[in-house]
C-alpha cells in the first residue's frame, strides 16, 4: 500500500516535471500573460506614435501637413487697379464660377471664352491656365484670375495668346476709363499706380455713397410713413 502510494506520487512528480499535468496550465497563463503584456507595449507605442504624429502635424513637421491659410486681399496685393475695377473682375469671376467653388476649372473656361466669342482648343485651354496657375492644381483661383489682367497690363502676354484674348475681350470697367482699346485701359491701369491716395479716396467715395444711399432711404421711409397716416 505505502509502496503503492511512493511510486503514485513519483508518477505525479514525473508528469509535473515533464509538463503534462497542472503546471502546463500554469504555464499557458504565463504564456497568456506574456501575449496580454506584449500587445499592451504594442498598443501603447501605437498610441504613442499617434501623439507623436499629432505633434508634428501641429508643429508643421508631418509630410501631410495642411498648408497655411493665407488672407488674401486683392486690393492691397493688386494696386495697379482700382476697387471698382476689381469688383468687376471678381463679378466676371463669379458670373463663370457655375459649381460655385471659387474657382474656374477647364470647362468653366472653355464656357467663358466661348461667350466671350473666342473658343479655344483643349490645349489651348490648358495652356491658358498653366501660364497663371501658379499652385499647379489645373484651375483658376480668383487670385490668378486677377494674374491674367497684371500681366497684360505689364504686356507680358503674347497678342495671340488665349489670356490676351481674355483680357481684351473682357468688358471691365473700360468705358470708365474713357477709353475703347484694351490697351489703352492697361496702360490707364498702369498709370494708376502712381496714385498713392488713389486707394484712400475711393473707400471715402464708398463710404459717402453708402451714407447717402442710407439717407435716402431715410427719407423715403419717412415719406411713406406721413402717406400712411394721411389715410388713417
Amino acid at each position: 500500500m505505502a509502496t503503492d502510494e511512493l511510486s503514485s506520487k513519483l508518477n505525479r512528480r514525473l508528469q509535473i516535471e515533464e509538463g503534462e499535468h497542472e503546471p502546463v496550465a500554469l504555464d499557458e497563463a504565463h504564456e497568456n500573460g506574456a501575449h496580454e503584456k506584449t500587445a499592451t507595449v504594442s498598443a501603447d507605442s501605437e498610441l504613442g506614435a499617434k501623439l507623436q504624429r499629432r505633434g508634428e502635424l501641429n508643429e508643421g513637421v508631418g509630410e501631410h501637413q495642411q498648408p497655411s491659410m493665407k488672407v488674401f486681399n486683392p486690393y492691397t496685393e493688386f494696386k495697379e487697379f482700382s476697387r471698382k475695377q476689381i469688383k468687376d473682375m471678381e463679378k466676371m469671376f463669379k458670373q463663370y464660377d457655375s459649381e460655385k467653388d471659387n474657382f474656374i476649372d477647364l470647362m468653366e473656361l472653355k464656357l467663358m471664352m466661348e461667350k466671350l466669342g473666342a473658343p479655344q482648343t483643349h490645349l489651348g485651354l490648358k495652356n491658358m491656365i498653366k501660364e497663371v496657375d501658379e499652385d499647379l492644381d489645373g484651375k483658376l483661383s480668383f487670385r490668378e484670375f486677377l494674374l491674367i489682367f497684371r500681366k497684360a497690363a505689364a504686356g507680358e502676354l503674347a497678342e495671340d495668346s488665349g489670356l490676351h484674348v481674355l483680357a481684351r475681350l473682357s468688358e471691365i470697367d473700360v468705358s470708365t476709363e474713357g477709353v475703347k482699346g484694351a490697351k489703352s485701359f492697361f496702360e490707364a491701369k498702369v498709370q494708376a499706380i502712381n496714385e498713392s491716395n488713389r486707394f484712400e479716396a475711393e473707400i471715402r467715395q464708398e463710404q459717402e455713397e453708402k451714407k447717402r444711399e442710407a439717407e435716402e432711404r431715410k427719407t423715403r421711409q419717412a415719406a411713406f410713413k406721413e402717406l400712411k397716416s394721411a389715410f388713417k
